[in-house]
């Protein structure tokens, strides 16, 4: 290390030129530049939806024109923990990109202290000529310095380092978002869940009652001694078993509710549902081309932050192997006694270039190089496997949605024909051409049929909620 003692009265000017020169210093970037990998996507999807020319706003909810879904959404944006500490966590990596960047500035400060020394009379005295009386040996110094602290960044280390960083930082806002997207996807699923339940609920409902005229009827039928007690059975079988299906729907839909409230961050007691919604109708999405998940899946631009974090992060490690060099100084006043510790003859300080060569690390260097750059090649794996599973994503929800109007279609045609079956068989007994098992059966299956229906709804908006957040949910 080579250090200037400034003892002429021009020390102002000099260690300003000193820190100039620093500034002034030429320097260059080590470890590669940035590129994204070369990717070969399809010009188009393998499965063509029902799709409209435009685009999903960013408040893509509000597609399915539902005022309670909206508010409920924009309930759990607001207090949900998860995306709170997400948030969080976005705060935390855009201070710690200040960190990073602090280190390209000059590091000043100050230091002051007062010391209590004693010389031994023994060392001291052996230098003095015979005769000579010992001085005091012991005195009391006071300093009062300003320190300088400034890395020359030559090869870029300090670039790469802010170049990581930032990159962390746009990294924790992608999964931000990323997580706000699960979470509206997740709030919108649980409204239609509910929304489904209540409406099998409903058609319970009103089997119930229908099944508990039955059973008076059959009961009636009995005394007056045209039914058997069979019948009668069956009657109060099928009642008690629609009985069950109700309060498993409603066990149901009190989970459903409770899952609701943790992703609107309140408690179970605390919050309710109206008790009987509707569904609404499936909008219909753009998908756009493939190319597109790139800019619009926030999980990707995420996957592609970490590829940039660890390409720099080979610069880094490259930068490592070259010398480091630093403008080190100090300057202030140094005293004996503190009589005249404000005397201007009594200055001090000391500025100058320290230079730091890694000739041996016993591998440490090449290991953090090879290190990062196998982090590197992970960080690229991740990033295409977030493009095919965008991809994947997009096809099977593609599927599901025609899937479901497809089998919503063919339950509507089976619904009509187990409606005709009921009135059959129920003309078929009135006439005492069948017996009162054909009824039953004949009604187990118009039950079974409209509960699939209103199940198949539900799963259709699920399907098309999830087709949204595949392609990245809604974007301006």
């Amino acid at each position: 290390m080579m250090m200037k003692t400034f003892t002429e009265p021009n020390l102002a000017v000099r260690a300003a030129a000193v820190v100039l020169l620093g500034f002034a210093a030429p320097s260059c970037t080590v470890g590669p530049d940035f590129k994204l990998p070369e990717l070969s996507l399809a010009e188009r999807w393998k499965n063509k939806a029902d799709v409209s020319d435009l685009a999903l706003p960013d408040a893509w909810w509000t597609l399915y024109r539902s005022s309670s879904l909206n508010s409920l959404v924009d309930r759990a944006l607001d207090n949900n923990q998860d995306l709170a500490g997400a948030l969080a966590r976005v705060e935390t990596a855009r201070a710690m990109t200040g960190v990073q960047r602090s280190d390209w500035l000059p590091q000043f400060g100050a230091q002051s202290g007062v010391t209590l020394e004693r010389i031994s009379a023994s060392s001291f005295g052996a230098n003095l000529p015979p005769g000579i009386p010992l001085p005091p040996l012991e005195r009391d110094r006071y300093q009062g310095f300003l320190t300088l602290n400034y890395e020359l960044d030559l090869w870029g280390r300090i670039r790469r380092g802010v170049e990581a960083a930032k990159a962390r930082e746009n990294s924790a806002e992608e999964q931000f978002a990323t997580q706000r997207l699960v979470i509206a996807a997740e709030v919108v699923r649980g409204y239609f869940l509910a929304a489904s339940l209540d409406a099998q609920r409903h058609i319970l409902e009103e089997t119930i009652a229908l099944r508990a005229e039955a059973l008076k009827l059959q009961q009636s039928r009995f005394q007056g001694g045209l039914a058997n007690e069979m019948d009668v059975a069956r009657a109060r079988t099928e009642h008690e078993l629609a009985n069950h299906d109700l309060i498993g729907i409603e066990r149901q839909r009190g989970n459903a509710e409770n899952a609701l409230a943790l992703l609107c961050g309140e408690t179970p007691a605390s919050f309710k549902l109206a008790s009987s919604l509707s569904l609404p109708p499936a909008p219909r999405i753009a998908t756009g081309l493939p190319s597109a998940l790139l800019q619009r899946r926030p999980d990707i631009r995420a996957a592609e932050q970490a590829m940039r974090e660890a390409n720099a992060n080979i610069g880094v490690a490259k930068a490592n192997f070259y010398p480091s060099f630093k403008l080190m100084g100090s300057g202030g006043i140094e005293s004996i006694g503190a009589q005249d510790f404000l005397d201007w003859r009594n200055k001090a300080g000391s500025i100058g270039p320290q230079i730091n060569v890694p000739l041996f690390q016993g591998g440490r260097l090449r290991g953090n190089l090879k290190a990062s750059e196998a982090l590197y090649r992970e960080s690229v794996a991740s990033y295409k496997k977030a493009i095919l599973t965008a991809l994947q994503e997009v096809e099977n929800a593609v599927v599901d949605v025609k899937g479901f109007g497809r089998q919503r279609a063919a339950v509507d045609a089976a619904l009509s024909a187990a409606k005709d079956t009921s009135q059959l068989a129920r003309l078929r007994y009135d006439k005492g051409l069948a017996s009162y098992f054909e009824v039953v059966d004949a009604d187990r299956t118009v039950l079974t049929t409209r509960l699939l229906q209103a199940q198949l709804e539900g799963q259709r908006l699920t399907a098309s909620v999830q087709l949204i957040r595949a392609l990245g949910g809604g974007w301006k």
